[in-house]
């Protein structure tokens, strides 16, 4: 018997062996609208790719900023980066001149890598001249793959959503990539015979982590889709053939309108969301909508991308799931003791390989702050006998009335049951008398349900669910709530607005 293969040290080693086995040579990888790679194909087109910025200078542990088109090709500039042994930084669109020149000087980037459409990015960067590199002009170089990274070596760098001020650098290392992908591969079966419908930003840890490296690590395709249109999925569902499908709680409300023919859903062996909190009701549509399980997942770019998910076969509705194996998740009380009984509710930590090597931030010279050998989330939560996370709220979005503590979740769980609620998001506001009140802003449906909604079924509803002290102050109707660029509601902005009365 011959003996075990030995664990890779991190994905790129494990990439190598996978992509160069002879039975998979011919496999469907990786495709766009232009073209599809097998994997003999993408191996060779990330070696060569990590080959031109060997030879443009680019050396082990370098900061390459890409601003290209989501393509194919900017998946392979992402994985050319990283078998070049530099880390990537997929930079997303319309930043800005100002926004640009921050990152390049928090993060401390040295080369740019861009398309034809991005150039003035590249200029306004304030990277040299020298180090700007045309994508477009790309020669076709010789074959790289590095040899001269660890574990602890940096892998990815994206930048946080900025939704409690200025976006943040998160510096991720090849040790919590490869833990984070083997954890998703073992919790959801994902294999040679899954199609991945990829819908997500290639500059978030998701599109990245979940729906790039994972499966791609495990033989899987992937259809990178264009830009998110809910009205494009029936059409992009049947060519596809797409057994998975993953996206945030906003592009499952704009499916559910939709038309889709049954024989488009053949494939689909599960849907998957994260990256944002979705109501119970919202799930529940979802899953009467596609016939089949929603799972639910939780995690941060700090961890790397997911600390918990639910098993597809054992999903429980209102549970973001159980703990990846090799992960480490637990709760925290007031007094910074861990809390081990069910159902006691404290602050959702994550420990363990997945932790990010930590943020960069202005003024300091693009090193990274540690985040220690605990991230404190932020958000609250607790645990169920049987091992599932429920995640309650966060703590900086604990609305404080009159001395009681007040979920946001909690109130907008009550007003997704109400028929005609197509959407909602609850925020406080400041109070002469109580402190902070809640205020509910709902997006209506199409149809009678949505026009015949009013303020005062809403209020009373919250109030009748929930108690008196609950109900908001007050309800305004909006044709859209505000996004961020990964599609998560902006709750940030949402408070501003609610309290400049600009809602």
């Amino acid at each position: 018997m011959s003996a075990a293969a030995p664990a890779p040290a991190h994905l790129l080693d494990l990439f190598r062996a996978r992509w160069t086995e002879p039975s998979r040579a011919a496999v469907p990888a990786l495709e766009d609208e232009q073209r599809r790679y097998s994997y003999a194909e993408l191996h060779d087109a990330v070696a060569r790719r990590a080959g031109w910025l060997r030879e443009a200078g680019v050396r082990e542990g370098d900061r390459v900023a890409i601003a290209m088109e989501r393509s194919a090709e900017l998946a392979i500039c992402i994985l050319g980066a990283m078998a070049a042994g530099a880390c990537p930084c997929p930079l997303e669109p319309q930043l800005g001149a100002e926004e640009m020149q921050r990152r390049t000087r928090v993060a401390a980037l040295q080369w740019i890598v861009f398309d034809a459409a991005h150039q003035d990015d590249a200029e306004a960067s304030g990277i040299a001249p020298q180090q700007r590199l045309a994508f477009d002009a790309a020669p076709d170089s010789a074959p790289y793959w590095t040899h001269a990274i660890s574990p602890e070596s940096d892998s990815f760098l994206l930048f946080t959503s900025g939704s409690s001020g200025k976006p943040k650098g998160v510096l991720q290392n090849h040790r919590g990539m490869l833990a984070n992908t083997l954890g998703v591969m073992q919790h959801t079966g994902l294999g040679p015979t899954d199609r991945l419908l990829h819908l997500m930003p290639l500059h978030h840890t998701n599109g990245v982590n979940n729906q790039l490296l994972a499966p791609l690590a495990a033989g899987s395709s992937i259809v990178l889709a264009g830009r998110f249109r809910a009205e494009q999925l029936p059409g992009l569902l049947a060519r596809s053939r797409a057994t998975i499908v993953t996206g945030v709680p906003t592009m499952f409300s704009r499916m559910l309108p939709l038309d889709i023919p049954r024989e488009a859903l053949a494939s689909l062996r599960m849907l998957r969301c994260g990256s944002a909190p979705i109501t119970e009701e919202l799930h529940r549509r979802v899953e009467e909508k596609f016939g089949m399980p929603l799972v639910i997942s939780y995690g941060l770019s700090e961890g790397t991308c997911t600390s918990t998910m639910n098993p597809p076969e054992r999903r429980k509705i209102g549970s973001v799931g159980t703990v990846l194996d090799g992960q480490s998740v637990f709760l925290r009380g007031p007094a910074g003791e861990t809390l081990t009984e069910p159902s006691t509710e404290g602050e959702i930590c994550i420990a363990g390989p997945t932790l990010m090597t930590g943020y960069l931030v202005d003024g300091h010279d693009g090193r990274p702050e540690s985040p220690g050998d605990t991230l404190r989330t932020g958000d609250l939560g607790r645990f169920d006998a049987d091992g599932y996370l429920f995640v309650t709220g966060r703590l900086k979005d604990v609305i404080i009335r009159g001395g009681e503590n007040l979920s946001p979740n909690l109130i907008e769980e009550a007003i997704a049951t109400l028929p005609g609620v197509a959407a909602c998001c609850v925020v406080g506001k400041a109070h002469a008398d109580l402190g902070e009140v809640p205020v509910a802003v709902v997006v209506r449906t199409a149809g009678p349900e949505g026009a015949a909604l009013d303020a005062e079924t809403v209020r009373s509803t919250v109030a009748a669910s929930l108690s008196r002290i609950h109900r908001p102050e007050e309800v305004r109707f909006v044709d859209a709530l505000p996004e961020n660029a990964t599609g998560k509601v902006d709750r940030k902005a949402l408070r501003i607005a609610v309290s400049s009365q600009a809602a």
